[in-house]
């Protein structure tokens, strides 16, 4: 492949026609949570299981499986530091562990509740993370770390937005939190679809609606990305009519004050995950879910089917290169392309 001498401030978009996929891990287990670094493919599942491959020739690191008492955790979400990993199961009782591919886990945080459902996790640095879940008490779950993840403390609903009755946040990818600096936003669901705010790594908190589809339990945003502290997107839609592409999918481009709705009733409908094609100046993006796998090359104003394979939840290494899991285990996509655009 010949080089090319892009300027500093030119973008190169790509035109992506196809994607290879690769099986690299097949396992009976439900993947919803994936962290991919230049060693190791982190995964969370269902049973109590979460493991490691090694990134370089995708050989099982470790398999582990975690049990308390009779239960066998569902693990949905994940995050990382450069010290250590993490997990978090959804339902009551809520289970926190670091963990690390030597097999070791120590349970750092544990929450019983009725009502308690986690739905992701992210950090911003080394020492200070965010955990998100449905609302208890009268407003959404937020956990925060300040010490790296052995201390975790709820924020108390005095100084959370309050929850709209039928809220809840969807634990479908491990994608409904967005990190860029000391930023973070979170997309909910159901009765309404909300993007909450935090310019300080959660000390302090603001709330507006979006317009995607809302007043199921099944609808609204599932998932959440930003390209940079201005350019984001939200995806959604109602998973029990997945063909439904009415106010699924929407674009801000001033942080999050705004949100324009994109391709309005066109394709493509439901999906689980949403990213940005890194190094596209924003204007790449790629969508997946059980009814397959989408992109767009004019920040999702127009979009193309590239695989009818089902995926939950999709990490970028690389413009080229990404690793999706689902139902089934964890595969290598390679995206394939039609040309340089200068």
């Amino acid at each position: 492949m010949s080089c090319v001498n892009v300027a500093k401030n030119e973008t190169i978009n790509h035109e992506f026609v196809g994607v290879k996929i690769e099986p690299v891990f097949k396992n009976e287990a439900s993947i919803r949570a994936l962290k991919v670094t230049p060693d190791h493919i982190f995964f969370a599942a269902d049973s109590g299981k979460f493991g490691y491959l090694n990134t370089a020739d995708h050989s099982l690191a470790y398999l582990g499986k975690i049990q308390k008492g009779e239960l066998y955790p569902e693990f949905r979400s994940l995050a990382s530091t450069e010290e250590a990993d993490f997990i978090l199961s959804v339902a009551n009782p809520a289970l926190l562990y670091k963990v690390n591919y030597f097999g070791k886990r120590k349970l750092v945080y544990e929450e019983k509740c009725e009502k308690v459902f986690y739905d992701s996790m992210a950090f911003w640095n080394k020492d200070e993370g965010i955990a998100i879940g449905d609302p208890t008490n009268g407003c959404l779950s937020i956990l925060i770390t300040r010490d790296g993840g052995e201390n975790w403390k709820k924020i108390s609903c005095d100084l959370l937005p309050k929850a709209i009755e039928g809220e809840a946040a969807f634990a479908a990818s491990n994608s409904n939190i967005a990190i860029v600096g000391n930023k973070v936003w979170i997309i909910s669901g159901g009765s309404v679809s909300r993007v909450y705010f935090s310019k300080d790594k959660g000390k302090t908190w603001e709330v507006q609606e979006s317009p995607l589809v809302a007043g199921k339990p099944s609808t609204g945003g599932y998932s959440i990305d930003f390209y940079n502290e201005k350019t984001g997107i939200i995806y959604g839609g109602d998973y029990t009519e997945p063909e439904n592409n009415s106010k699924n999918k929407a674009l801000t481009l001033d942080g999050g004050k705004t949100w324009e709705l994109l391709a309005k009733n066109e394709y493509p409908g439901y999906k689980s995950c949403v990213k940005f094609v890194p190094n596209s100046g924003g204007e790449e993006i790629v969508a997946v879910g059980f009814t397959g796998i989408s992109y767009s090359n004019d920040q999702g104003k127009s979009w193309q089917k590239l695989s009818d394979a089902s995926f939950y939840t999709i990490h970028f290494i690389n413009e080229f290169t990404a690793y999706a899991a689902g139902k089934g285990g964890i595969s290598k996509l390679i995206f394939i392309e039609n040309g340089l655009q200068n």
